[in-house]
């Protein structure tokens, strides 16, 4: 077994390389580079949709907000992870919205209801029943999933950002110099709640999707600018959850082994780490890779007018994730892993 570890982008050429239940399809990787080239080209992929959606902090308002920004995007992708239950396919509401808008919509109210939800000092101790209250839904009966995980994610990242980095998430993005690479390995150092890897193959790999779209989250948050500015963010890759990968396929990008797929529609809980997972976010890593690099090729040769600043994995994969909730009626045939974790 190799004690070094890969990247994501290492990773997810690895995995494909050595996968048994999942087919890379490069004439799906065309169509979607296409869909991504026509976007870019309208605008409707852009690094300012982070910050233009109601939810999410906007760090210029005013000075104040300005590195209040940042802790509050380190408290809702320290919470960013499994918005459904196995056994409960009652969706978890806030505000009317569901999964990871449901999470930004909680926070948002309790801030409004003068809660310091993030600032350290206060969830690094916060206890089950406030956080209960935090994340009431709007039926009042459904739970956000794994509760009592996200309390320990909020008491592990709350006590280090106290004790090393006196209480502001912004002074661990200085630290790491304007690199997302290093931000990103200091988030993985430092926190164990975002340590999102696996043994697959006889290498231990990494996915690291919360610890990615934290710096991804940082970097649209300030639109690449300021605290957002970091020389290396092409180095990010795309974010490997459970609902991308659901647009590969809808695409013809991503293809499942006959197997896989009826394993999928059984509606059976994986574990973390099982190969077929592994497999499938190692996937969804490479084709997003494989995408970029072939949508920078379309633009340098056909579309000199379009600047190639913002075009990353993360605009990338910020839109697809945005596409299967515009179009979830037409990809719900389409089965998802089911895994419960603290991972995504």
């Amino acid at each position: 077994m190799s004690n070094a570890k890969l990247n994501p982008r290492q990773s997810g050429a690895f995995i494909v390389e050595h996968a048994q239940h999942v087919r890379i399809i490069p004439a799906g990787i065309e169509k979607l580079t296409q869909e991504i080239v026509k976007g870019l080209k309208e605008k409707r992929i852009a690094v300012e949709n982070f910050s233009q959606h109601e939810l999410h902090p906007n760090p210029n308002t005013n000075q104040d907000d300005y590195s209040k920004a940042a802790d509050w995007v380190f408290v809702l992708d320290t919470l960013n992870f499994c918005f459904w239950t196995p056994n409960n396919y009652t969706k978890y509401k806030v505000d009317g919205y569901t999964g990871y808008f449901a999470l930004c919509a909680a926070i948002k109210r309790a801030i409004k209801e003068g809660l310091d939800v993030i600032n350290p000092k206060f969830y690094s101790d916060i206890d089950l029943k406030t956080l209960k209250s935090i994340f009431r839904s709007d039926d009042g009966d459904t739970e956000i999933p794994l509760i009592e995980k996200r309390l320990e994610a909020l008491h592990e990242v709350g006590k280090v950002v106290i004790e090393k980095y006196d209480g502001k998430f912004e002074n661990i993005i200085k630290k790491a110099e304007k690199s997302a690479v290093s931000l990103l390995n200091l988030i993985v150092e430092e926190f164990p709640c975002f340590r999102d890897e696996a043994e697959f193959a006889g290498k231990r790999v990494s996915i690291l999707k919360r610890a990615q779209i934290l710096v991804a989250d940082v970097w649209s948050c300030y639109r690449g600018q300021g605290l957002g500015y970091f020389k290396d963010i092409e180095q990010i890759t795309m974010f490997a959850d459970y609902r991308v990968p659901q647009v590969l396929v809808h695409f013809g990008s991503l293809e499942y082994s006959h197997e896989l797929m009826e394993f999928l529609k059984s509606d059976t809980i994986l574990e973390n780490g099982d190969p077929r997972e592994v497999e499938i976010r190692g996937a969804s890593i490479y084709i997003i890779e494989q995408v970029r690099d072939a949508v920078i090729k379309v633009l340098q040769e056909q579309h000199p007018e379009i600047s190639l600043d913002n075009v990353n994995s993360i605009v990338i994969d910020q839109y697809l994730w945005d596409y299967r909730r515009q179009h979830n009626a037409d990809l719900e045939h389409i089965p998802f892993h089911k895994v419960v974790s603290i991972y995504y």
